[in-house]
């Protein structure tokens, strides 16, 4: 059995392969301060509660855009379930051809996803990814990854918004009962929500003028759900996009 895990700035994500099949998956907080004991334990309490034993993982597959936590991870893996991952890098056969500027500059969580899209819904597209960023990433016909933009994530914008306004509490981030607040926390609900499925209209429809009318849209990361509720431009909705990514390239590299 595959194991995956993708460290995120905001959240560390792992899932479970038989094959090409997901099992159980997982979203955790992303804490810096952990030490590898502690997410050793942390990544065995996950397993029991799948009622999976460390004997069972036969493999893992990992992607990091967190330098400092990638070591700990590594030294957890390889004291608690016995296997030194795979860790993806500019030097890991992905089957994408990356014709950025620089290759080594992509974050690997980026060419992950472009590896999943390629082999299980083809280009052209573009591929949302919500997460502390909000990314837009471009693969053209061929498979190959373009390149793409990248945004503030929607909770980093809230973050700003509450901490340089002095008058301006937290708010949860969900659906106002419409556009116009008639309160403050309503507003800025507004604000942040809507004002966000503007940008992710407005990218796709500039990345389809580039890359042509077939292109599909392609969206991930744990705040999908309440972006895509409010816009039809999110054709496929693949919140665990980035571990099948590192399942396929898993079987690319044995």
């Amino acid at each position: 059995m595959l194991l995956t895990i993708d460290i995120g700035n905001t959240n560390i994500t792992l899932g479970l392969y038989q094959g090409e099949t997901r099992g159980p998956s997982f979203r955790v907080a992303t804490i810096h301060q952990e030490m590898p004991d502690e997410y050793g334990m942390k990544f065995l309490s996950l397993l029991d509660h799948a009622g999976i034993s460390p004997e069972q993982i036969t493999g893992i597959c990992m992607a990091s855009v967190v330098p400092p936590l990638t070591s700990k991870v590594i030294q957890a893996c390889e004291k608690y379930l016995g296997h030194t991952p795979l860790n993806v890098d500019a030097g890991t056969k992905t089957g994408v051809r990356i014709l950025y500027e620089d290759p080594k500059a992509v974050g690997a969580d980026r060419i992950v996803d472009c590896a999943a899209v390629q082999r299980l819904y083809g280009g052209p597209a573009c591929v949302v990814d919500f997460g502390t960023g909000t990314t837009f990433d471009a693969i053209n016909a061929e498979g190959d990854y373009l390149g793409g933009a990248i945004a503030p994530g929607i909770g980093i914008a809230a973050e700003a918004l509450f901490s340089r306004a002095a008058k301006l509490s937290r708010v949860d981030l969900v659906r106002p009962p419409s556009a116009i607040g008639r309160n403050t926390p309503h507003a800025m609900q507004s604000g942040l929500l809507f004002g966000y499925v503007g940008l992710v209209e407005g990218m796709v429809a500039r990345f389809r003028e580039e890359l042509g009318p077939r292109m599909k849209v392609i969206a991930t990361g744990g705040l999908t759900e309440i972006i895509a509720a409010e816009t039809d431009v999110l054709e496929v909705i693949a919140p665990w996009l980035t571990l099948d990514g590192l399942q396929i390239i898993w079987e690319l590299n044995q």
